[in-house]
């Protein structure tokens, strides 16, 4: 059952009860006249009473909570701890994969570590507080001080876990669109330099509040982020809807290339002039005495090999590519389902709300953010599922295989490229 109360209304009648209570017990007496007093005091006029509306806009963001029972509570703080725990261990598991793996520490894995560990301090530094806010109803219970700390830890990690998610987008699409000269210049120094950006524009989304420029809602249990106009703006363009579009002008770049590589190379169906001719040249070959035909033969063969090379090698374009282009979809999918609608929640309500009260229903702002939260629990299941060293590594972390972890990995991968060679064998 769910209800909803308002604490400043609840108070004033709970005042208003208590004082007629007291008065049928003591009925007050008539006060004396004073003979000091000859005129009649003019009587002070009394303030009317602002309706509802009026006093939610002129006091605080919080006026409304919501009281849950305890199977309620229960249920709430279980699904909560559950998506806590899976964050924490997922990415988790994402940042020992590569510190342990050798094969896994690559410059463009340091992009995924980035992510982790933001994803990792969403879990650890913003989630427990925000499950704890929820289920007392939507009051902050940390005071003052701490809600600023606690704004400006929710929106630099959430913002540099977005932001990173770009840059892998932009690095995936220059390691399609430029296999040569681009994996040359991507090494460790670079990487570095992207996660320091990355880093450094999110904590400027979390500078102005601190210094004034736009003050977070703090008052009477409630903690809120600034609702000014330009600082609205500004936070939810850089944090979101910037990245967002630089991520879909990726994937749709990428999923042509992918497009075009697969009318280009259609490496499957040979041409019926080299299949017959192929043929041909082997039983000649074979039974032919002649060496006219036994050298044409030869040349054909020799021909048919090439092609065949030609193909192997856009075999791996167009799976790498193809690959690319379905692992960004997912990712750049699930991005967009998870923080859409909550950005475009915050960003809307300083203009229908006012700047010092919030007026969205209190459930569908909760559940927005938590959906927001959720993407930093897919975002490891994504390159988990994807990316074939990093599951098997997990399995092994699992299931407390440590020993030999390299070796595996190694022989596991020699197992692969045997069984591809033995493919293109099979065709040649």
């Amino acid at each position: 059952m769910l209800l909803r109360v308002s604490p400043r209304r609840f108070l004033e009648h709970h005042l208003l009860f208590v004082e007629n209570a007291e008065q049928q017990q003591h009925p007050a007496q008539k006060p004396l006249p004073n003979p000091s007093m000859t005129e009649e005091q003019p009587s002070v006029p009394t303030e009317p009473d602002l309706p509802s509306s009026n006093l939610t806009n002129a006091t605080d963001c919080g006026e409304e909570i919501l009281l849950y029972g305890d199977t309620e509570k229960i249920v709430i703080g279980a699904v909560l701890s559950i998506i806590i725990l899976m964050t924490i261990a997922g990415n988790g598991l994402v940042i020992i994969s590569v510190c342990i793996v050798k094969k896994l520490r690559q410059p463009s894995n340091y992009l995924v570590v980035s992510l982790a560990a933001a994803d990792l301090s969403v879990a650890f530094a913003v989630m427990p507080f925000v499950t704890i806010t929820d289920l007392v109803g939507g009051e902050w219970l940390f005071g003052k001080v701490f809600c600023n700390v606690f704004i400006a830890m929710d929106v630099m990690c959430c913002t540099a876990s977005i932001m990173t998610l770009c840059i892998i987008s932009v690095d995936r699409y220059l390691g399609i669109t430029r296999p040569l000269t681009y994996p040359v210049r991507q090494n460790g120094k670079l990487m570095a330099k992207m996660v320091f950006i990355v880093w450094l524009l999110s904590a400027s989304i979390t500078l102005p509040p601190l210094f004034g420029w736009a003050k977070n809602v703090t008052v009477e249990r409630v903690c809120l982020i600034s609702q000014d106009f330009g600082y609205t703006v500004y936070s939810t363009g850089v944090a979101f809807y910037i990245p967002m579009a630089v991520m879909l002008v990726m994937y749709s770049r990428i999923y042509k290339a992918a497009k075009v590589s697969a009318e280009k190379h259609r490496f499957m169906n040979f041409p019926k002039h080299y299949e017959e001719e192929g043929v041909y040249c082997l039983e000649a070959s074979s039974r032919s005495h002649h060496s006219s035909k036994r050298t044409k033969a030869v040349e054909e063969c020799a021909t048919l090999s090439k092609l065949l090379r030609q193909d192997r090698k856009n075999i791996s374009i167009f799976k790498r590519e193809q690959k690319a282009a379905r692992t960004l979809g997912i990712i750049v999918g699930a991005f967009t389902f998870c923080w859409l609608p909550f950005f475009l929640m915050s960003t809307a309500r300083p203009f229908i709300c006012g700047i010092r009260c919030s007026c969205m229903p209190l459930r569908l702002e909760r559940t927005l953010l938590w959906l927001g939260y959720t993407n930093s629990l897919i975002n490891p299941l994504i390159y988990a599922f994807f990316n074939r060293d990093l599951r098997t590594t997990f399995w092994n972390l699992l299931r407390c295989r440590y020993r030999n972890i390299n070796r595996r990995l190694s022989a596991a991968s020699m197992h692969e490229a045997l069984k591809a060679t033995e493919r293109h064998e099979c065709i040649l």
